[in-house]
């Protein structure tokens, strides 16, 4: 399986002028758990960092220091996320067929769960790894009343890793890059093409870490596991 990492972001949100992925927790970089955690899956083969030219040589300094055994290949990035998948689909190697898509920022991710993803895989052509919903969701107007609670039952949290058969991700990209669509993950090009996608079973634990507060959480994951 080869995986793509976004990481050309940043942090603004964590109060941040740099990449947040470059941010410590417990001693290493975010990119540094995310890696290891890659490293450690048996179904992953190769390993795709999507990065700005700025923070390369910090990405590179990471690479020296964290011992792995999966290749890594650093990856221009684009002004955006969509952009910077892109990049990443045209330069895996010629004979990937599979790829699962996995945010830097999601540093907690199990190898468990790279192999649960990768295997799910292998029986459908799109999928993203999701929890259920537990809040009571509000939809809410530009006027502050809320319109609508929809039914939490239906309702599904997006995660990564998602998974999808290159060759239908990068049709995907090409067909919403010519028709000007924006979208927050690559799920959402699938969509819109008409392509399924499956849901698999994410981690509670599978945070996002987006605002100092995540990082305290993150800390705390941390400190309970083995």
């Amino acid at each position: 399986m080869h995986l793509l990492i976004p990481a050309a972001g940043v942090g603004r949100r964590m109060g941040s002028d740099r990449n947040k992925l470059l941010l410590t927790l417990h001693g290493q970089p975010l990119l540094a758990w995310t890696l290891q955690a890659a490293n450690a899956s048996p179904t992953i083969a190769w390993i795709g960092i999507i990065c700005q030219p700025d923070d390369r040589f910090d990405i590179l300094q990471i690479l020296q220091v964290t011992p792995l055994e999966t290749p890594v290949t650093l990856i221009l990035g684009g002004s955006t996320r969509q952009a910077s998948v892109y990049n990443g689909l045209q330069a895996l190697p010629e004979a990937a067929e599979q790829v699962l898509i996995h945010d830097g920022a999601r540093c907690l991710a199990t190898p468990d769960l790279f192999d649960r993803c990768s295997q799910a895989l292998q029986t459908c052509p799109g999928l993203i790894a999701a929890v259920p919903v537990k809040d009571t969701i509000k939809v809410v107007g530009d006027d502050g009343l809320i319109q609508q609670t929809p039914d939490r039952s239906c309702l599904w949290a997006a995660q990564t890793p998602q998974g999808f058969h290159v060759a239908k991700l990068k049709a995907a990209h090409a067909q919403g890059k010519a028709a000007g669509w924006t979208v927050t993950d690559d799920a959402a090009l699938f969509e819109k093409c008409g392509l399924p996608v499956k849901i698999v079973p994410g981690e509670e634990t599978n945070l996002k870490i987006t605002t100092p507060e995540d990082l305290s959480l993150a800390e705390m994951v941390l400190r309970d596991r083995p």
